[in-house]
């Protein structure tokens, strides 16, 4: 089977493991992730103009963005729990009829914070969609992908996507 320096977390037997993280410097780590809800056409509109049969829906989203990704080791079995510094969910809407959800991350940590940005915007968007299905069950979550990190021995990285 594989060996460890294959795989992080398998070890040399082939068995999933955590990470030991220990060894580690802490550092500044910082990672944006995006997640793109579509919406059939005039839905929107809808929501944008208040319309939504459940409430507020950026205000929700933000919340369970915000929570989710402070969370993420709860959820992602081999993630390491991170005491983040910050946590931002922005939303940029697009023509025609999506938005873009924006989790931003940061920590103070041995480890980075890509996994608590995309889990952020991912459940965000989500959140998006449970607050309008009422509207429409065919709204959609296209792309999850993380857009930038930095920190941590790898340094800096940025996504060559299309629209980021």
């Amino acid at each position: 089977m594989s060996n460890e320096s294959e795989f992080s977390h398998l070890d040399s037997r082939g068995h999933v493991r955590m990470v030991n993280v220990g060894g580690k410097t802490v550092s500044a780590r910082e990672a944006r992730a995006v997640s793109t809800v579509i919406f059939p056409p005039g839905v929107l509109k809808r929501v944008l103009d208040g319309d939504s049969p459940k409430g507020d829906v950026a205000a929700a989203a933000r919340i369970a963005g915000m929570s989710a990704a402070k969370k993420t080791s709860e959820l992602i079995p081999l993630c390491h729990a991170i005491g983040l510094t910050s946590v931002a969910i922005d939303f940029r809407v697009c023509e025609p009829d999506s938005i873009e959800v924006t989790c931003a991350a940061c920590a103070e940590a041995k480890t980075g914070v890509e996994m608590e940005a995309l889990v952020g915007a991912s459940i965000a968007a989500l959140t998006i969609y449970d607050m309008c299905k009422a509207l429409s069950k065919g709204i959609r979550i296209t792309e999850v992908a993380l857009l930038y990190k930095s920190g941590g021995r790898s340094g800096e990285w940025r996504a060559q996507l299309a629209n980021s």
